[in-house]
C-alpha cells in the first residue's frame, strides 16, 4: 500500500512540473502570450498608422485635382511657396523688430 501511494505521489510531482514547463512556455517561449499580446499592440499602431496614411492619401489626391483643375488655386499656392509674383507687381519687404525675430533681448540685429 505504500508503494501505491509513493506512485501516486510520484506521479503527481511529475505531473505538476510538467504543467508548470507547459504554462511557461506558453506565456514566455516564441509565440507564447507575451509576444501575441506585444504583436496586438503592434497591430493597432499600424490600424491607426494607415487610417491616417489613408486620410493624408485623400487629402493629397483632393490637392492634386484641385493644382490640376484650378488654375487660380495653382496661382496662390505658387504665391505661397514660392514666393512668385504677377507682372508689373510691386512687392515690399519689411524688417522684423528683435523682439519678433525670436532673439533675446540684448541682441541688436547686424546686418
Amino acid at each position: 500500500m505504500k508503494t501505491s501511494k509513493k506512485n501516486y505521489a510520484i506521479y503527481i510531482l511529475v505531473f505538476s512540473c510538467f504543467a508548470v514547463l507547459l504554462f511557461v512556455w506558453l506565456t514566455f517561449g516564441p509565440h507564447g502570450l507575451l509576444d501575441l499580446c506585444k504583436m496586438q499592440k503592434e497591430k493597432e499602431k499600424s490600424v491607426i498608422l494607415m487610417e491616417e496614411l489613408k486620410e493624408r492619401n485623400k487629402e493629397l489626391t483632393a490637392e492634386i485635382r484641385r493644382l490640376k483643375g484650378d488654375p487660380r488655386y495653382l496661382e496662390s499656392v505658387a504665391r505661397k511657396e514660392l514666393g512668385l509674383v504677377r507682372e508689373n507687381e510691386v512687392v515690399y519687404r519689411f524688417k522684423k523688430d528683435s523682439n519678433e525675430s525670436g532673439r533675446g533681448s540684448g541682441e541688436k540685429d547686424k546686418e
